[in-house]
């Protein structure tokens, strides 16, 4: 008979949340995963545009093909980073994983269904729909790379830098709830941003310095203390920079 899981996480993998499930799963018994399907890049940019009109959407769009060109450059901080805190950037073999077409499929809510989990954890995944968090019984939890509210959505981390404010970067886990990073954070890691961090190294980096803070979430969940942290800072909804901003941020101010 198969173990009943004390959490089911949901991610569509990548390096910084295999860190983070990685950490789960040797800390935590009977973790499975419900890795997630790739979404199609003509839908991502669709729905992009429905927030931030087609102009801002290319504009990101090609600050996303530009880093990706960029990782060579970024190998020897990743690799700094995988040695220092002796990660391990992709799944445990040990890991029970199943395949779901979206966290918003049919099959991974028949997989929770079945499954019952104490706990369902987003580490890297879509949104859920109002239908998808309705159906699920148990608490949801969502590791996010950014200081909620401030740095809600992406890129948290090289906004934080972009702008400054070193102090409010890192992670947060919380509460999930319709809106994007809007639900009521349980825990954060504040962490000091390396000067060698760039927009590719930063989920990495982030994760790494969080992996205590998301096991302590974890467990205080499980042991039903629910406790809420509130926050004075102004919430904001970021995305990806525009290519016109990243560059000049990076030309000008030498934060990539």
């Amino acid at each position: 008979m198969t173990k009943k899981p004390t959490l089911l996480i949901i991610t569509a993998g990548g390096a910084y949340a295999w860190v983070i499930v990685n950490a789960l799963a040797l800390r935590f018994a009977g973790v499975e995963v419900a890795l997630e399907q790739a979404e199609p890049k003509s839908l991502f940019l669709r729905r992009r545009a429905r927030k931030v009109g087609w102009v801002q959407t290319i504009g990101q769009f090609f600050t996303m093909m530009v880093s990706r060109f960029g990782k060579r450059f970024a190998v020897a901080r990743t690799n700094e980073i995988i040695a220092t805190h002796d990660l391990r950037t992709e799944p445990l073999p040990s890991l029970a994983i199943t395949p779901v077409s979206s966290a918003n499929g049919a099959d991974c809510l028949a997989l929770i269904a079945a499954r019952k989990p104490d706990l369902v954890f987003l580490a890297g995944c879509r949104m859920l729909s109002r239908a998808t968090l309705a159906a699920i019984p148990c608490p949801v939890l969502n590791y996010h790379s950014g200081i909620n509210p401030k740095y809600r959505g992406l890129a948290g981390g090289w906004w934080a830098r972009a702008t400054g404010d070193g102090a409010n970067y890192g992670t947060t886990v919380h509460l999930v709830d319709s809106g994007v990073d809007t639900g009521a954070t349980l825990s954060q890691a504040f962490l000091e941003p390396h000067p060698r961090e760039t927009l590719l190294t930063d989920s990495l980096a982030m994760a790494a310095g969080s992996r205590a803070m998301v096991i302590q979430a974890v467990q205080n969940v499980l042991d039903g203390k629910v406790e809420t942290v509130q926050s004075q800072l102004p919430s904001v909804q970021r995305f990806h920079p525009p290519i016109w901003t990243y560059l000049a941020t990076g030309l000008g101010k030498g934060i990539w």
